[in-house]
């Protein structure tokens, strides 16, 4: 999908057609799209292909008088199968030229659909660097929000695990785990992203620009931070769950094997009485069940002396 929006009266409007200091929102382009891109606008191509690849790692590049920033951005993806949410992240390549600028994204994000929407105030189209710092300073922004969303789920699986141990909740940790990975990789390879351009070689940078460049790169140490913290924690509690049903399971096996030994006595009695020998003390029916009841209590205070049932 192609569409163009510029700034009309202090807010971000759709309009119809390209012009000059409009920003082009290309999501999930078809290949007519993506040919309008290079043919029409005259973008590089390489540039809208690696915005289009999604493993695509963060970077800059500059050619001519187009630059191309590339910045990995949070989704939140609900698997309806396992029933469990998973954070990941997907490239959104910002290319700047003289005149407008393109934003290109394989599927739908948040932080765009936001911009395109107008909810994000004092977006100016026509001041390129600004938009592209306000776009990043979203993508930090979402970031964090993830992060707390990710900390109160795994607070909450951790609540109904003490409760009883489910496959479920297992799952849910296990992925949000794998999310805080995800996030961590793409934090620490925007970070570097952000450095390059505050050296102000990539873009010329005012000194307003570098105070909300230098906002942006704060953001995202504290989500770099905050993830090393979360996933550090997330960790030792799968480390500590894994001990607790291992645990659990030496108990139940412990129980079930003393129930067993108890079982097997009336057994082992009735057995020996049960075999045509002579000799056995006392062959009456009514000795061999005093015989096992007896033998079976005296085990019995035994294990649970010795804390077998626990």
């Amino acid at each position: 999908m192609l569409n163009f929006f510029k700034t009309i009266n202090n807010r971000v409007t759709e309009i119809d057609d390209f012009c000059e200091g409009c920003w082009v929102s290309a999501v999930d382009p078809s290949e007519a799209e993506v040919s309008y891109l290079i043919n029409e606008l005259e973008l590089e191509q390489d540039f809208v292909l690696a915005a289009l690849d999604e493993e695509e790692s963060s970077r800059v590049d500059k050619e001519d008088t187009q630059t191309l920033i590339l910045v990995d951005a949070p989704v939140a993806v609900k698997e309806t199968e396992k029933n469990t949410i998973l954070y990941t992240t997907r490239p959104i390549g910002i290319i700047i030229t003289e005149t407008f600028i393109v934003t290109v994204s394989l599927k739908e994000n948040s932080v765009i659909s936001e911009l395109e929407d107008g909810l994000v105030k004092n977006v100016q189209t026509h001041l390129k660097n600004r938009f592209l710092l306000t776009l990043l300073l979203r993508v930090a922004t979402r970031y964090l929000q993830y992060l707390k969303q990710i900390d109160k789920i795994s607070d909450m699986m951790e609540r109904q695990l003490h409760k009883s141990m489910k496959n479920k909740e297992l799952i849910q940790l296990l992925g949000l785990e794998k999310s805080l990975v995800y996030f961590s990789t793409s934090l620490k390879s925007n970070e570097v992203t952000l450095e390059k351009i505050l050296r102000g070689r990539v873009l010329k940078l005012y000194e307003e620009d570098q105070d909300l460049l230098e906002d942006v790169l704060i953001e995202i140490k504290q989500a770099i931070e905050m993830s090393n913290i979360y996933s550090s924690i997330l960790s030792g509690t799968m480390d500590a769950f894994a001990s607790i049903i291992s645990n659990n399971l030496n108990i139940v096996m412990k129980v079930l094997t003393s129930i067993t030994i108890l079982m097997a006595i009336p057994t082992m009695v009735s057995s020996f009485y049960g075999m045509n020998v002579e000799g056995l003390p006392l062959p009456m029916f009514w000795f061999p069940l005093v015989l096992s009841a007896g033998l079976t209590i005296a085990v019995a205070i035994v294990l649970v002396k010795t804390h077998m049932f626990k």
